[in-house]
């Protein structure tokens, strides 16, 4: 179900326990090659198609296109809310539910930088409705729901790469502006591990991708589309499993 189709009579005869999905992604660079809505275009395909096989069994709040970007702002076209101003967005999100009396809140993610201010705010929100042990309070980004084969160059998410790259190409392919063929592989990792250093992402890639968008396919797209929205479906059958009170 999509809140956005639905009258408030009708959103408020809906059992309070339906999962509420909230859809957060960015708007911001994508390297040469992928257009700056990327992220909310990918994640608004998971959700579509999620929806499809969920049906009923989940409430789907419009995809917010606003994340946390600060670290793409040296590349035009970025658009982006600052951390702390994104963490209190998130929060109000999730409290508009709340107040309607929704009790399992789900922010459901689809870009990399909206992570630490997504745990931080389901945190900061657990604190707050302490005692309520009727809540289900999580934050997850839709490629960590399903694992692609091993096949794959990549084992994990990049920027504008195997897999993002991949999906627009199935997806949108008129916006790919140049042959990823022709572009080359930027390692995913960080320098002084185990350390968490801080960083902008002008400091590890002068292109803007991350990762190895060269061995791209359509093909690999339609596999990955169907891979997370099946692990996004899959995933709200285990909320809507959930007794209502203990901690798993």
């Amino acid at each position: 179900m999509y809140v956005a189709n639905m009258t408030w009579p009708a959103v408020q005869v809906l059992s309070k326990d339906t999962p509420v999905i909230i859809p957060i992604a960015a708007v911001e660079q994508h390297g040469h090659h992928l257009p700056v809505y990327t992220d909310s275009l990918l994640l608004g395909e998971v959700v579509r198609r999620a929806e499809a096989l969920i049906g009923d069994a989940a409430l789907f709040a419009p995809l917010q296109w606003l994340g946390n970007s600060h670290h793409h702002t040296d590349y035009p076209g970025t658009i982006s809310a600052s951390p702390r101003l994104y963490l209190d967005l998130l929060i109000d999100l999730a409290e508009n539910y709340l107040q309607h009396g929704f009790k399992r809140i789900f922010f459901l993610n689809g870009h990399g930088g909206n992570i630490i201010p997504g745990k931080q705010a389901v945190f900061e929100l657990r604190q707050k409705y302490r005692l309520r042990q009727d809540l289900l309070l999580l934050f997850a980004s839709y490629w960590d729901l399903a694992q692609p084969p091993s096949t794959y160059v990549q084992s994990s998410m990049g920027h504008a790469c195997e897999w993002e790259t991949s999906m627009i190409m199935q997806l949108a392919p008129h916006l790919v502006a140049l042959d990823p063929a022709t572009l080359h592989t930027v390692p995913n990792g960080y320098a002084f591990d185990p350390a968490y250093r801080g960083w902008t992402t002008k400091d590890r890639t002068p292109t803007g991708h991350i990762g190895s968008p060269q061995h791209a396919t359509a093909a690999k797209g339609e596999e990955l589309f169907s891979l997370f929205s099946a692990g996004v479906a899959g995933f709200t059958k285990q909320i809507n499993a959930w007794d209502g009170h203990s901690w798993e």
